[in-house]
């Protein structure tokens, strides 16, 4: 223990204030021990416009956002200011300017309240969600229990031996499975982000309409840069044929993608608790709020008799009360950061 982490003293069951800006979405919440008190999210609607985030446009709005979103967050919370016992904040990964907004005031607010201040993975944030207690005290995942992480960044499997030991079982070579269905929305002209539209037309139309090959890649690795290759292509020849081929098949065409990825997803995750003999699975991320990868992670679980996880879907996007929860559990081991450290972005 260093003398930083020394000088202060441990409560059971700690206030935490935490924040979240590794990304275009502003959000605090605070936790007392599990629990969950609030939890503020102040989305950027400005780079719909460029579909994407403009690294630029997103610290400018989390400078707007941080202090009326951490108000509202300690005030729905119902507590003072004087009842935070540590804050946490997203160290890395993510933009560099969105998180030096976030580690910058969480190092000056704890500074101003002599609390101690708790770096969080962001990609342990997102798995480690699946701990916090909200209004429903739902089953909590047991160790060791294998998770496949996916979002637009990362595509992970990893098996979970406790909070913050794991080993990574497999991962994508390239591009990641959240960055396959974005690129799919882009050319089909679905609009940013593409992952929920697709989602949503994906439930109108027919999975088996079009057949898009993946990769066979060894082990437990993923990769999506073919994937997306077979469908600019695929719709490249169509439309040379059918200049409204996209228009008239919208429906299918998205159930067909979504089908494809989510199960090169599932396929290695079930090989892989199989492999390990694990009993439970679990899905953290963004696109785990996809309905079919919820749906599939599921049925997996029941056909072979595991316990099956799936996050609710407002601690799958980027939020403070997954950040807070891994800094509950960082708090509890004494494990705090040195005021001086620095963000990270990858």
């Amino acid at each position: 223990m260093s003398f930083y982490q020394s000088q202060f003293t441990l409560c059971q069951s700690p206030t935490i204030l935490a924040i979240e800006s590794s990304c275009d979405d502003t959000s605090a919440a605070v936790l007392h021990g599990q629990r969950l008190l609030s939890n503020v999210i102040a989305s950027q609607e400005v780079h719909r416009r460029y579909g994407g985030v403009v690294p630029e446009l997103a610290s400018r709005a989390h400078q707007q956002n941080i202090v009326p979103v951490v108000d509202q967050a300690v005030k729905q919370a119902g507590i003072r200011l004087d009842d935070i016992n540590a804050v946490a904040f997203t160290h890395g990964p993510g933009l560099l300017g969105s998180l030096l907004v976030g580690v910058s005031f969480a190092k000056s607010l704890a500074q101003a309240l002599a609390v101690p201040v708790i770096d969080v993975n962001h990609l342990q944030a997102h798995v480690l969600s699946h701990f916090i207690k909200d209004a429903d005290d739902s089953l909590t995942p047991q160790f060791p229990f294998m998770c496949l992480l996916v979002s637009g960044g990362h595509t992970q499997i990893l098996l979970l031996e406790n909070h913050f030991s794991y080993k990574v079982i497999g991962q994508t070579i390239d591009d990641a499975a959240g960055e396959a269905i974005d690129k799919a929305a882009k050319i089909m002209d679905l609009g940013y982000p593409g992952g929920p539209v697709i989602d949503s037309l994906a439930q109108q139309g027919d999975a088996s309409a079009f057949a898009f090959a993946t990769p066979h890649i060894p082990e437990f690795d993923y990769s999506f840069s073919g994937i997306k290759t077979s469908f600019l292509y695929f719709l490249r020849d169509k439309l040379k044929e059918s200049p409204d081929f996209i228009e008239t098949h919208k429906s299918d065409l998205c159930a067909s993608i979504q089908h494809t990825i989510v199960e090169f997803l599932v396929g290695k995750l079930e090989k892989a608790a199989i492999k390990y003999r694990v009993n439970q699975i679990a899905i953290a991320g963004g696109v785990s709020a996809n309905s079919l990868l919820r749906k599939r992670v599921i049925e997996i679980g029941e056909r072979h008799h595991w316990s099956a996880f799936v996050p609710p879907k407002r601690f799958c996007t980027d939020n403070a009360a997954m950040v807070g929860i891994a800094g509950y559990f960082k708090y509890m081991n004494g494990d705090f950061a040195d005021i001086s450290l620095p963000p990270y972005a990858r």
